[in-house]
């Protein structure tokens, strides 16, 4: 288990900080699901060649069955799944949600989806995370775990694009809808086209607009959890949310460098966040 803490330490991930205080077995379920999220990511992000991608995805969709039928899973992390989150009652399909949402990418990047698909990927990949943790964290209110892990999902993904919009066009991808490109003049999908237009500020904006809008309502719905849930889920929330108000404060036509924390003013956020 040390193995995996140390990966999710070493990530940076604003994710370490709203589980490093939770109690052992919670704290142990939120690591090896944070391993198992980042191993997704990292196999669709790698260098592997495209049939290797495909053919390690499917293998995990036999994982999850091996799990969640009570067999011997056959990978360290998904002996981990069983052993260390299992107790926590996570519904299967939300595993399963998360390989669709991350297949989206495959075998071709993402280029300029539709809003609706640009939803449904912010729903699966950082919505299902907030699923599971919440309930890791303790909430059993089914309505608001679907619609908090939604709104803060979405939130806190169109944070990353707007953040990391550079580097996923030197990776070949452009998330920001077609919709909202076509609105700033923009007809092309081409990431090496879309990062250097006068008007991707005008996209970029109508993307900030609606991840604002997320982030009020997952607010509004973090005050309705319990103290001790609310705790991990709050402290996220706001670094998500220092991150998006620096860029929003600097202006939307500026795509770099990406905006930084100090490491003393997030320990700062962390403490007025997990005790606010």
């Amino acid at each position: 288990m040390n193995n995996i803490k140390q990966i999710v330490k070493r990530s940076g991930s604003s994710f370490f900080w709203g589980i490093s205080l939770l109690p052992r077995a919670q704290r142990n379920a939120m690591y090896t699901l944070y391993a198992f999220f980042r191993h997704i990511d990292d196999v669709v992000d790698g260098n592997l060649e495209m049939a290797e991608k495909l053919e390690i995805l499917k293998a995990w969709r036999e994982e999850i069955d091996n799990i969640f039928d009570k067999k011997a899973p056959i990978t360290d992390i998904g002996r981990r799944i069983y052993k260390n989150c299992m107790r926590f009652k996570l519904p299967k399909e939300e595993f399963i949600r998360l390989l669709d949402s991350m297949s989206m990418d495959l075998p071709e990047p993402m280029r300029a989806p539709s809003l609706d698909d640009l939803y449904k990927y912010c729903a699966g990949v950082a919505g299902v995370p907030g699923n599971l943790s919440l309930r890791v964290f303790g909430c059993q209110d089914e309505n608001l775990i679907k619609e908090l892990s939604l709104s803060l999902g979405t939130a806190l993904q169109l944070t990353n694009i707007l953040r990391d919009i550079k580097e996923d066009a030197l990776a070949g991808r452009v998330y920001i809808p077609k919709e909202f490109l076509e609105k700033a003049g923009i007809f092309s999908n081409n990431p090496e086209t879309v990062i250097i237009d006068k008007n991707l500020a005008i996209a970029r904006e109508e993307l900030a607009r609606i991840a604002a809008e997320n982030f009020n309502k997952a607010q509004q719905l973090i005050e309705k959890l319990d103290k001790k849930v609310k705790r991990p889920v709050n402290v996220i929330a706001c670094l998500y949310k220092k991150y998006f108000d620096l860029m929003q404060k600097r202006g939307w036509e500026v795509i770099s460098p990406k905006p930084k924390i100090s490491r003393m003013h997030k320990f700062g956020l962390i403490l007025k966040a997990f005790f606010k």
